[in-house]
Protein backbone atom coordinates (compact mmCIF):
# COMPACT_ATOMS: atom_id res chain seq x y z
CA UNK A 1 0.00 0.00 0.00
CA UNK A 2 2.68 2.47 -0.49
CA UNK A 3 4.29 2.77 -4.39
CA UNK A 4 0.72 1.94 -5.15
CA UNK A 5 -0.82 5.12 -3.68
CA UNK A 6 1.52 7.58 -5.19
CA UNK A 7 -0.89 8.52 -7.94
CA UNK A 8 -4.73 8.30 -8.23
CA UNK A 9 -6.57 8.23 -11.72
CA UNK A 10 -7.82 12.04 -11.00
CA UNK A 11 -4.02 13.39 -10.87
CA UNK A 12 -2.82 10.97 -13.81
CA UNK A 13 -5.78 12.74 -16.05
CA UNK A 14 -4.36 16.19 -15.22
CA UNK A 15 -0.38 15.16 -16.01
CA UNK A 16 -0.24 12.18 -17.47
CA UNK A 17 3.24 12.33 -18.48
CA UNK A 18 4.18 11.72 -14.76
CA UNK A 19 2.78 8.48 -15.46
CA UNK A 20 5.81 7.15 -17.41
CA UNK A 21 8.00 7.77 -14.21
CA UNK A 22 5.49 5.62 -12.27
CA UNK A 23 6.04 3.22 -15.26
CA UNK A 24 9.58 3.02 -14.33
CA UNK A 25 9.43 3.01 -10.52
CA UNK A 26 6.92 0.22 -10.24
CA UNK A 27 8.58 -1.83 -12.95
CA UNK A 28 12.16 -1.14 -11.14
CA UNK A 29 10.97 -2.25 -8.01
CA UNK A 30 9.68 -5.09 -9.05
CA UNK A 31 13.19 -6.25 -11.00
CA UNK A 32 15.25 -5.59 -7.83
CA UNK A 33 12.53 -7.95 -5.58
CA UNK A 34 12.59 -10.35 -8.44
CA UNK A 35 16.07 -11.08 -8.44
CA UNK A 36 16.71 -10.64 -4.75
CA UNK A 37 13.52 -13.25 -3.51
CA UNK A 38 12.60 -15.35 -6.76
CA UNK A 39 15.44 -15.16 -9.11
CA UNK A 40 15.09 -18.48 -10.62
CA UNK A 41 11.90 -17.28 -11.81
CA UNK A 42 12.67 -13.69 -11.79
CA UNK A 43 11.18 -13.46 -15.69
CA UNK A 44 7.35 -13.78 -14.41
CA UNK A 45 7.63 -12.79 -10.96
CA UNK A 46 8.88 -9.04 -12.12
CA UNK A 47 5.76 -8.95 -14.19
CA UNK A 48 3.72 -10.35 -11.73
CA UNK A 49 5.27 -7.80 -8.99
CA UNK A 50 4.47 -4.68 -11.95
CA UNK A 51 0.89 -5.89 -13.01
CA UNK A 52 0.18 -5.84 -8.69
CA UNK A 53 1.33 -2.38 -8.42
CA UNK A 54 -0.49 -0.61 -11.24
CA UNK A 55 -4.01 -2.69 -10.53
CA UNK A 56 -5.49 0.00 -8.35
CA UNK A 57 -4.88 2.55 -10.65
CA UNK A 58 -6.19 0.36 -13.61
CA UNK A 59 -9.04 -0.74 -11.37
CA UNK A 60 -9.89 2.70 -10.38
CA UNK A 61 -9.71 4.27 -14.14
CA UNK A 62 -11.98 1.91 -15.09
CA UNK A 63 -14.49 2.77 -12.62
CA UNK A 64 -13.98 6.40 -13.37
CA UNK A 65 -14.83 5.58 -16.57
CA UNK A 66 -17.89 3.98 -16.46
CA UNK A 67 -19.19 6.22 -14.93
CA UNK A 68 -18.67 9.09 -17.40
CA UNK A 69 -20.46 6.87 -19.75
CA UNK A 70 -23.52 7.31 -17.28
CA UNK A 71 -23.14 11.04 -17.29
CA UNK A 72 -22.13 12.12 -20.99
CA UNK A 73 -24.16 11.31 -23.42
CA UNK A 74 -22.52 12.98 -26.39
CA UNK A 75 -20.41 9.94 -27.73
CA UNK A 76 -17.69 12.59 -28.92
CA UNK A 77 -17.48 14.11 -25.68
CA UNK A 78 -16.92 10.73 -24.29
CA UNK A 79 -14.20 9.66 -26.46
CA UNK A 80 -12.33 12.34 -25.78
CA UNK A 81 -12.69 11.89 -22.08
CA UNK A 82 -11.68 7.92 -22.48
CA UNK A 83 -8.66 9.84 -24.42
CA UNK A 84 -8.12 11.80 -21.29
CA UNK A 85 -7.57 8.21 -19.43
CA UNK A 86 -5.28 6.14 -22.45
CA UNK A 87 -2.91 9.25 -22.55
CA UNK A 88 -1.74 8.20 -19.37
CA UNK A 89 -1.59 4.53 -19.93
CA UNK A 90 0.91 5.18 -22.60
CA UNK A 91 2.59 6.67 -20.77
CA UNK A 92 2.90 4.28 -18.01
CA UNK A 93 3.81 1.51 -20.41
CA UNK A 94 6.37 3.40 -22.01
CA UNK A 95 7.95 3.76 -18.63
CA UNK A 96 7.47 0.22 -18.02
CA UNK A 97 9.09 -0.65 -21.72
CA UNK A 98 11.93 1.75 -21.43
CA UNK A 99 13.00 0.62 -17.49
CA UNK A 100 12.69 -3.02 -18.71
CA UNK A 101 15.32 -1.98 -21.43
CA UNK A 102 17.68 -0.50 -19.11
CA UNK A 103 17.63 -3.38 -16.76
CA UNK A 104 18.44 -5.50 -19.99
CA UNK A 105 21.04 -2.87 -21.09
CA UNK A 106 23.42 -2.62 -18.28
CA UNK A 107 22.38 -5.87 -15.76
CA UNK A 108 24.87 -8.21 -16.40
CA UNK A 109 24.77 -11.24 -18.60
CA UNK A 110 23.70 -14.37 -15.92
CA UNK A 111 20.97 -11.24 -14.40
CA UNK A 112 19.81 -10.46 -17.84
CA UNK A 113 19.72 -14.28 -18.66
CA UNK A 114 17.40 -14.66 -15.53
CA UNK A 115 15.27 -11.75 -15.73
CA UNK A 116 14.82 -12.24 -19.12
CA UNK A 117 14.56 -15.92 -20.57
CA UNK A 118 10.69 -16.23 -21.37
CA UNK A 119 10.86 -13.43 -23.27
CA UNK A 120 13.54 -14.36 -25.31
CA UNK A 121 11.84 -17.09 -25.70
CA UNK A 122 8.63 -15.36 -26.85
CA UNK A 123 10.78 -13.55 -29.25
CA UNK A 124 11.91 -16.18 -30.52
CA UNK A 125 8.46 -18.02 -31.47
CA UNK A 126 6.89 -14.76 -32.53
CA UNK A 127 9.48 -14.62 -34.99
CA UNK A 128 9.31 -17.98 -36.40
CA UNK A 129 5.68 -17.66 -36.97
CA UNK A 130 5.89 -14.57 -38.74
CA UNK A 131 8.62 -14.86 -40.56
CA UNK A 132 10.11 -17.14 -43.45
CA UNK A 133 11.71 -17.80 -46.45
CA UNK A 134 10.34 -15.39 -49.56
CA UNK A 135 7.64 -14.02 -47.19
CA UNK A 136 5.95 -11.03 -48.82
CA UNK A 137 4.86 -7.76 -47.20
CA UNK A 138 1.39 -8.37 -47.83
CA UNK A 139 1.93 -12.36 -46.35
CA UNK A 140 3.46 -10.32 -43.07
CA UNK A 141 1.25 -8.07 -42.90
CA UNK A 142 -1.59 -10.23 -42.32
CA UNK A 143 0.27 -12.62 -40.03
CA UNK A 144 0.77 -9.61 -38.21
CA UNK A 145 -2.38 -8.53 -37.99
CA UNK A 146 -3.63 -11.85 -36.96
CA UNK A 147 -1.26 -12.21 -34.50
CA UNK A 148 -2.54 -8.89 -32.86
CA UNK A 149 -6.08 -9.37 -33.19
CA UNK A 150 -5.31 -12.66 -31.14
CA UNK A 151 -3.60 -10.09 -28.59
CA UNK A 152 -6.58 -8.37 -28.38
CA UNK A 153 -8.68 -10.73 -27.63
CA UNK A 154 -6.75 -11.63 -24.96
CA UNK A 155 -6.72 -8.24 -23.34
CA UNK A 156 -10.96 -8.48 -23.73
CA UNK A 157 -11.24 -11.60 -22.33
CA UNK A 158 -8.85 -10.52 -18.95
CA UNK A 159 -10.12 -7.04 -19.00
CA UNK A 160 -13.98 -8.48 -19.09
CA UNK A 161 -13.32 -11.20 -16.49
CA UNK A 162 -11.00 -9.34 -14.14
CA UNK A 163 -11.61 -5.58 -14.71
CA UNK A 164 -8.29 -4.75 -14.83
CA UNK A 165 -7.35 -7.85 -16.24
CA UNK A 166 -5.26 -6.33 -19.61
CA UNK A 167 -2.72 -4.65 -17.75
CA UNK A 168 -1.03 -8.19 -17.40
CA UNK A 169 -1.30 -8.85 -20.98
CA UNK A 170 0.04 -5.06 -21.71
CA UNK A 171 2.77 -5.41 -18.72
CA UNK A 172 3.56 -8.82 -20.48
CA UNK A 173 4.01 -6.87 -23.80
CA UNK A 174 6.40 -3.80 -22.26
CA UNK A 175 8.25 -6.89 -20.84
CA UNK A 176 8.61 -8.51 -24.30
CA UNK A 177 9.28 -5.14 -26.24
CA UNK A 178 11.78 -3.70 -23.75
CA UNK A 179 14.08 -7.34 -23.90
CA UNK A 180 13.98 -6.85 -27.59
CA UNK A 181 14.42 -3.38 -27.64
CA UNK A 182 17.89 -3.96 -24.89
CA UNK A 183 18.95 -6.97 -27.09
CA UNK A 184 18.97 -5.04 -30.51
CA UNK A 185 20.99 -1.93 -28.25
CA UNK A 186 23.42 -5.27 -27.01
CA UNK A 187 23.75 -6.63 -30.17
CA UNK A 188 24.88 -3.42 -32.04
CA UNK A 189 27.38 -2.45 -29.17
CA UNK A 190 29.01 -5.74 -28.62
CA UNK A 191 31.92 -4.34 -30.60
CA UNK A 192 32.76 -1.58 -28.00
CA UNK A 193 31.04 1.58 -27.90
CA UNK A 194 31.60 5.13 -26.17
CA UNK A 195 28.78 6.65 -24.05
CA UNK A 196 27.39 8.46 -27.06
CA UNK A 197 27.39 5.18 -29.30
CA UNK A 198 24.96 3.40 -26.32
CA UNK A 199 23.00 6.71 -26.63
CA UNK A 200 22.43 7.03 -30.19
CA UNK A 201 22.23 2.99 -30.35
CA UNK A 202 19.25 2.85 -27.57
CA UNK A 203 17.65 5.64 -29.40
CA UNK A 204 17.44 4.30 -32.02
CA UNK A 205 16.40 0.54 -30.99
CA UNK A 206 13.38 2.54 -29.30
CA UNK A 207 12.45 4.15 -32.49
CA UNK A 208 12.52 1.04 -34.35
CA UNK A 209 9.82 -0.75 -32.08
CA UNK A 210 8.17 2.27 -30.63
CA UNK A 211 7.10 3.39 -34.63
CA UNK A 212 4.44 0.90 -34.76
CA UNK A 213 4.40 -0.41 -31.00
CA UNK A 214 2.89 2.98 -29.52
CA UNK A 215 -0.39 2.63 -31.99
CA UNK A 216 -0.42 -1.02 -31.22
CA UNK A 217 -0.67 -0.31 -27.83
CA UNK A 218 -2.96 2.16 -28.03
CA UNK A 219 -5.32 0.05 -29.30
CA UNK A 220 -4.68 -2.97 -26.58
CA UNK A 221 -5.28 -0.06 -24.10
CA UNK A 222 -9.13 0.82 -26.04
CA UNK A 223 -10.08 -3.03 -26.16
CA UNK A 224 -9.60 -3.34 -22.46
CA UNK A 225 -11.00 -0.38 -21.60
CA UNK A 226 -14.01 -1.46 -23.91
CA UNK A 227 -14.11 -4.27 -22.10
CA UNK A 228 -13.12 -3.50 -18.54
CA UNK A 229 -16.14 -0.52 -18.67
CA UNK A 230 -18.36 -3.66 -19.43
CA UNK A 231 -17.47 -6.03 -16.85
CA UNK A 232 -17.85 -3.01 -13.86
CA UNK A 233 -21.39 -1.82 -16.00
CA UNK A 234 -22.16 -5.76 -15.15
CA UNK A 235 -21.70 -6.02 -11.78
CA UNK A 236 -23.36 -2.34 -10.98
CA UNK A 237 -26.92 -2.18 -13.18
CA UNK A 238 -29.44 -4.05 -14.39
CA UNK A 239 -28.73 -5.97 -18.27
CA UNK A 240 -32.32 -4.46 -19.75
CA UNK A 241 -31.33 -0.45 -17.75
CA UNK A 242 -31.39 2.64 -19.99
CA UNK A 243 -27.38 2.84 -18.27
CA UNK A 244 -26.42 -0.51 -19.36
CA UNK A 245 -27.22 0.32 -23.27
CA UNK A 246 -24.90 3.14 -22.80
CA UNK A 247 -22.68 1.42 -21.55
CA UNK A 248 -22.22 -1.02 -24.06
CA UNK A 249 -22.85 1.33 -27.27
CA UNK A 250 -19.70 3.11 -25.93
CA UNK A 251 -17.65 0.13 -25.52
CA UNK A 252 -18.78 -1.37 -28.92
CA UNK A 253 -17.69 2.77 -30.64
CA UNK A 254 -14.32 1.89 -28.42
CA UNK A 255 -13.81 -1.79 -29.66
CA UNK A 256 -14.45 -0.97 -33.33
CA UNK A 257 -11.81 2.26 -33.08
CA UNK A 258 -9.25 -0.44 -31.31
CA UNK A 259 -9.75 -2.19 -34.67
CA UNK A 260 -8.97 0.48 -36.67
CA UNK A 261 -5.96 1.69 -34.45
CA UNK A 262 -4.54 -1.92 -34.53
CA UNK A 263 -4.87 -2.14 -38.82
CA UNK A 264 -3.22 1.12 -38.72
CA UNK A 265 -0.21 -0.28 -36.27
CA UNK A 266 -0.06 -3.71 -38.55
CA UNK A 267 0.08 -1.83 -41.54
CA UNK A 268 3.49 0.52 -40.26
CA UNK A 269 4.96 -2.55 -39.21
CA UNK A 270 4.60 -4.42 -42.54
CA UNK A 271 5.37 -1.48 -44.84
CA UNK A 272 7.46 1.21 -42.59
CA UNK A 273 9.14 0.33 -40.18
CA UNK A 274 10.89 -2.59 -42.95
CA UNK A 275 11.96 0.75 -44.70
CA UNK A 276 13.14 3.00 -42.13
CA UNK A 277 15.42 0.12 -40.75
Amino acid sequence: MVIESLINPFKAERKPWEMFFIGVLYSSVAVLLSLWVFKPHASLVAVFLTVTACVPMMYGTMKMEEEKDLKIADEKILLKEHGRALSFFIFMFLGITISFTLWYVFLPADLTHSLFSIQTKTISDINTQITGQGINQVTLFSKIFLNNIKVLIFCLIFAFIYGFGAIFILTWNASVIGTAIGNFVRTNVASGAHAVGYFEITSLGILRYMIHGIPEILAYFIGGLSAGIVSIAIIKHDFRSEKFQRVLLDSADLLLLSLVVLLAAALMEAFVTPILF
